[in-house]
């Protein structure tokens, strides 16, 4: 569907700044940065200068401004930009007189990255790539999303892709000269043997998901343990802020605490729990504690802290000691029994023997003083390296949304009932061949997408 409007927002971000970066797109771009600020730029040149108001001729601002003709542009649209003073006045001014030129319009969340994808400019993969790039907060996700987005992942796609329709072809070519035995056997075989690649490439896709899908949302870190071993006290250590009530009361935590934080540039979400026990005639915290058990069962690391003078409980059995589960095994979004990263913590060093301290035992459980912070760097050390295996993605395609596995795990399904057997109907062989290529297609935006772009594009902001 094509829109003949002109669209025109703010691109930079909000409040006041030394520049601030209006953007224009549609075919009244021209028009209105001749008549705002003339003489017309040389095309992808920036020139100084003064930007007035066409209807009464003021001088609103002085800056750069940019013409950008399609389809060489972001939207593959004729484009303008001004760059003028990040005042609040300036940017109404300017903002005011171009909501008054007829034909022109402000932009909705997301609708120049729209634009780019219905003129081709991007397929869908690379504008959700896009969008968490806009979004990045640490810097894994900013180089996982800058990958994703310029790295050649929709080319690869398309490969994908395209891979699928030859073996299509030769289905179809065999299905012609069904009366030919060798024909159909040798389709059988050329279409067994790239179909089993191809399947091999995408499960490694799918398998490595779940390392980008942390990147994307967080490693869960869940403090776990007894009463009063020093929980509330470690969660506040670590974020070196009072984020949590501390007591020498056991119990005194009844509720999951959450906190973000950034680790080796990944997004950590640490959760500290109320104390596990043994039974308790207290209503309030046995719920704290169903909590504790829930948060943990949803965790990819957790902490199980004990101290000298608190009881060391039983460590739940969905936690296990080890390396981390490899990427796609699980630990993720409610982990099974037995996948969470187990690291065990020794608390309360400061009350031990000063000659018999340690950091970590041969057990590997790590000695620390939340009072004190002594062993807590080591700490800190040993979960960025357990989160950062497991959110290792690799040099393959990955897939950092729901939308995007799921239609490359129907493409799966698909390839994988084309591999199973030889004796398939050619006829069914087909049609699995072009399931897979239209769920391969989903992912890029090549087919199906019109009802998911206004769900995708509404959560850019204004002015992408």
């Amino acid at each position: 569907m094509k829109d003949d409007t002109t669209i025109f927002a703010q691109s930079s971000g909000a409040g006041t700044a030394g520049v601030a970066v209006l953007r224009l797109s549609g075919p009244r771009a021209r028009a209105v940065l001749e008549a705002m600020a003339a003489p017309l730029p040389q095309a992808r040149r920036a020139a100084l200068r003064w930007i007035v108001d066409p209807e009464s001729g003021e001088k609103l601002d002085s800056g750069l401004v940019l013409w950008l003709p399609g389809p060489q542009s972001f939207t593959g649209e004729d484009s303008a930009e001004f760059h003028i003073h990040g005042s609040k006045a300036a940017i109404a001014a300017v903002l005011g007189a171009l909501g008054r030129r007829a034909g022109l319009r402000p932009a909705e969340p997301g609708e120049f990255s729209m634009r780019a994808f219905r003129n081709g400019r991007l397929d869908l993969f690379e504008a959700e790539a896009l969008g968490d790039l806009i979004s990045a907060e640490t810097e894994s996700q900013r180089r996982l999303a800058l990958r994703l987005a310029l790295g050649g992942a929709g080319e690869a796609l398309e490969s994908w892709r395209a891979d699928v329709i030859r073996m299509l072809a030769h289905a179809e070519a065999a299905i012609d000269f069904s009366e030919e035995d060798d024909a159909v056997a040798d389709a059988h075989s050329a279409i067994h043997g790239r179909a089993l690649s191809l399947s091999a490439t995408l499960a490694e896709a799918i398998a490595r998901s779940d390392g980008a899908r942390l990147v994307r949302d967080g490693v869960r870190v869940v403090i776990a343990g007894p009463p009063n071993a020093g929980k509330s006290r470690l969660l506040n250590r670590i974020a070196a802020r009072d984020a949590a009530i501390v007591s020498p009361r056991p119990g005194t935590t009844r509720d999951v605490i959450e906190l973000r934080l950034e680790l080796g540039g990944l997004p950590v979400l640490l959760s500290d729990t109320a104390g596990l026990h043994a039974g308790t005639g207290d209503e309030i915290e046995a719920i704290g504690m169903d909590r504790a058990r829930a948060a943990m069962d949803e965790a990819q690391i957790i902490l199980w802290v004990t101290a000298p003078d608190a009881e060391d409980g039983n460590i739940p059995p969905l936690a296990r000691e080890g390396s981390p589960p490899p990427p796609g095994g699980g630990g993720f979004s409610g982990s099974p029994p037995g996948r969470a990263k187990l690291i065990r913590v020794r608390n309360k060093s400061d009350l031990a023997d000063p000659e018999s301290r340690l950091i970590r035992n041969d057990s590997g459980e790590v000695h620390v003083s939340a009072e004190t912070g002594a062993g807590v760097a080591v700490l800190l050390d040993l979960i960025t390296e357990a989160a950062q295996e497991m959110a290792d993605v690799g040099n393959t395609v990955v897939f950092s949304r729901e939308r995007q596995l799921s239609a490359a795990r129907a493409a799966l399904i698909h390839l994988r009932n084309v591999t199973v057997s030889h004796a398939l109907p050619m006829e069914s062989v087909a049609e699995e061949l072009r399931a897979a290529a239209f769920q391969i297609g989903r992912i890029s935006g090549r087919v199906d997408v019109e009802d998911l772009l206004d769900a995708i594009f509404r959560d850019f902001c204004i002015g992408k």
